[in-house]
């Protein structure tokens, strides 16, 4: 062969190396990404052209998939009183993707997953369509509804966990939404789903998860699980070392307290029991911000929390000496999710033991054989054993005969925590309603709950933990016991 036959011979040759090359990188390396593309429309046609599997409360489905009428995307999601799940299930769109347990078991939803490879082998050689799997979640209907009912118009959020499990129970948020009325891939779809996004009063916001709020006087719990486990207070009977006035530190301002209630030197269960500021503002300042952050670290604050869903971290902050007394009140800078309350309520009523919460307790084949089964987790000790029932002590008369009277359930031990958070600069706006507490009955603690209320339409005066949020909790706490019955 000639020199410049040679040459072309070679050129073609790297011409032909170079496509092959090409074509592997698009076929392998970057297969994965190309598939995840949003104008890859022939993944989404294939996402929608079988029934989605179905997510389950109590043995039965709370969503369904119906076809649709002209549009190459066969099927549809539809729910099942959609506003009370939307909170635990997200939404699932054509046109909008999805989210929350929609998102996260999407694989299982469409029977994509790897867990499900043994039964699309199979159905291949059956003959059988395609089918999703189904997520059978933790919920209890019972108290879920119960929340909402709680809640009615008002701005809120209630996550309810089984404190020896981490099981969540009820997760609600108001005002809600229906995630079926922008599932398809139309301009009607468009407009409701723009209408949400547009309210004022945020239906999509997941506030039991998303939404931080000052945690006012339930905080106090945690701040007393502080002082018992650094040695400050020993005894909760015991007077404390708590003058009123009390002035905070590095000021000349005086931390008041709501009304004329008995907190000078007032021991460990009477200021929780009245709620008094200036025992645990001292109490913070005594133990100062370092040990404080530690034991908020116990709880599970400053970080994420993955239910699986994500939760927002929430926030014991470093700061000055004033700022972490009035943080040790649940004020300042303290930043806290709904969810993050009840982990609190959940650990002591535990005898301490933190669990991981979750909302997926197995993952089901299209033939309902379970592929996954959740075993419980524990996160830590938040607090000894030893502790955790002085706690409860405590917690227990807040609830016989002082703020929290209105979670009383007759025949049942009830532990509770009131709570009053200002909002706004210098507590301008209406405040929040808090209430954390937990039922323990013969077989020990079923549930603990967090509610918290911004009732936006309420007289100032009339907004309270015991009288809001309280009553909402019982209610809750109610459901789950007489569930187990």
């Amino acid at each position: 062969m000639n020199k410049p036959l040679r040459r072309v011979a070679l050129f073609c040759g790297l011409l032909m190396f170079a496509l092959l090359l090409r074509d592997n990188w698009i076929q392998y390396v970057r297969a994965d990404d190309l598939t995840s593309r949003e104008e890859n429309r022939r993944i989404r046609i294939e996402r929608y052209a079988h029934e989605r599997g179905d997510i389950i409360v109590d043995g039965k489905a709370v969503t369904g998939s119906v076809e649709t009428d002209n549009s190459d995307f066969r099927y549809k999601r539809v729910w099942k009183n959609g506003p009370l799940w939307a909170p635990v299930t997200g939404y699932s769109s054509q046109a909008f993707d999805s989210s929350q347990l929609e998102n996260l078991e999407d694989g299982i939803l469409t029977g994509n997953d790897d867990q499900l490879f043994f039964n699309r082998t199979l159905s291949m050689f059956t003959g059988d369509k395609k089918q999703g799997g189904n997520v059978v979640t933790t919920l209890n209907g019972d108290a879920q509804k119960a929340a909402f009912k709680g809640l009615g118009q008002k701005k809120g959020a209630v996550v309810a966990l089984d404190p020896k499990t981490g099981a969540v129970l009820a997760l609600a948020s108001t005002p809600s939404y229906d995630p079926s009325v922008f599932a398809g891939n139309s301009d009607k779809d468009s407009e409701a789903r723009q209408k949400l996004l547009e309210d004022k009063d945020k239906p999509m916001l997941n506030r039991a998860l998303r939404e931080t709020y000052p945690p006012g006087s339930t905080f106090k719990v945690v701040t007393a699980a502080a002082a018992l486990e650094n040695g400050l207070y020993d005894d909760i009977d015991a007077k404390t070392e708590s003058p009123l006035p009390w002035t905070l530190p590095q000021s000349t301002t005086p931390l008041s307290n709501e009304g004329d209630i008995p907190c000078e030197n007032a021991s460990l269960r009477e200021a929780l029991r009245w709620s008094c500021n200036t025992v645990f503002g001292k109490m913070s300042d005594d133990l100062g911000n370092k040990k404080m952050i530690e034991q908020t670290d116990k709880f599970g604050f400053n970080k994420e929390v993955f239910t699986p869903v994500r939760a927002d971290a929430s926030i014991y902050p470093e700061d000055n000496r004033p700022q972490n007394a009035m943080a040790g009140i649940g004020q300042a800078s303290n930043r806290t999710t709904p969810l993050q309350m009840a982990m609190v309520a959940s650990a002591i009523a535990n005898d301490g033991k933190l669990m991981q919460p979750y909302m997926v307790a197995e993952r089901q084949a299209p033939n309902l054989d379970p592929v996954y089964t959740h075993e419980p987790e524990e996160l830590g000790r938040a607090v000894s054993g030893e502790n955790a029932q002085k706690l409860q002590q405590m917690m227990e008369t807040v609830v016989k005969d002082g703020t929290g009277t209105n979670a009383r359930i007759p025949g049942v031990t009830v532990g509770g925590k009131t709570g009053t958070a200002q909002h706004g600069l210098n507590n301008s706006e209406k405040p929040y309603a808090w209430f954390i507490s937990y039922a323990k009955t013969d077989n020990g603690s079923p549930v603990a709950v967090a509610v918290v209320v911004e009732d936006g339409n309420a007289n100032r005066d009339d907004i309270s933990g015991g009288g809001l949020a309280a009553p909402i909790a019982r209610d809750v706490m109610k459901a789950v016991i007489d569930s187990k019955k």
